[in-house]
């Protein structure tokens, strides 16, 4: 008898462009040990939320899209996919039967231990570098970076395909020192396949207020293009691809 695995779902995108290479089947799970102050789904945090769904049945829905994403893949986003490690895995497993590519989409917030099962199984990570100083990361996300930054080594020593993602948020981490020390940090990683900037933008807001939470960055500016710019002249001149 084959074995049912259940995780908690909480949307999924059928045409994604933006999580991984190529047109994906983005997958989003329910639950988050982080809570960033910049999240634009808090509504995914909760980890008794969403919906509950076998991992067949997630396979046997990807593979009705099958000729859609057959030159992009699946990746597998959240919430933070990897508190969910036992499903993620069979899904994964079910992709590959299926001939897709697989990327995990992770903050890096769990221990490696509980982690690398999952990364070995994957073909790329989208690893969200929040800061590098661990007390800023704490004070964005309620925990430091160490379980981010021991997956990147991870991924390094086995060979693993990574895009670096982190958001520029002004007054936190949009400030030309950080960047430049982050920029240094990585350069190293040949693990690291593209870095992607991302601005700090505001579509979120309407959930934190939904959801009747406090938001404190109403008055937080997005990035400029002047900005923009600049940060991404401080990676470019450090050999990262963006």
């Amino acid at each position: 008898m084959e074995n049912i695995i259940k995780g908690r779902i909480h949307s999924i995108e059928t045409f994604g462009a933006v999580d991984g290479p190529g047109v994906r089947y983005v997958l989003f799970l329910q639950g988050c040990p982080l809570q960033c102050l910049f999240c634009h789904n808090p509504d995914t945090w909760s980890c008794g939320g969403g919906t509950v769904k076998t991992s067949i049945e997630i396979a046997e829905n990807i593979a009705s899209y099958k000729n859609y994403i057959k030159k992009g893949g699946v990746t597998i986003s959240g919430g933070e996919p990897l508190i969910q490690p036992d499903f993620v895995i069979d899904i994964i497993k079910r992709c590959k039967a299926m001939g897709l590519h697989t990327a995990i989409d992770t903050a890096g917030s769990v221990p490696l231990e509980a982690a690398k099962e999952v990364i070995d199984n994957a073909d790329m990570l989208l690893l969200d570098i929040k800061a590098l100083d661990p007390a800023l990361c704490e004070k964005m996300t309620g925990r430091n970076n160490e379980n981010a930054l021991k997956i990147l080594d991870y991924c390094e020593s086995i060979g693993r395909d990574v895009w670096i993602r982190h958001v520029m948020v002004p007054r936190y981490t949009l400030d030309k020192n950080r960047l430049i020390e982050l920029a240094e940090y990585l350069k190293r990683f040949k693990c690291i396949k593209k870095v992607e900037l991302l601005p700090f933008h505001k579509m979120g807001e309407f959930k934190w207020k939904e959801l009747n939470m406090p938001y404190k960055l109403f008055n937080t500016p997005e990035p400029t293009l002047e900005e923009i710019g600049e940060a991404d002249g401080i990676f470019r001149s450090r050999g990262l691809p963006l």
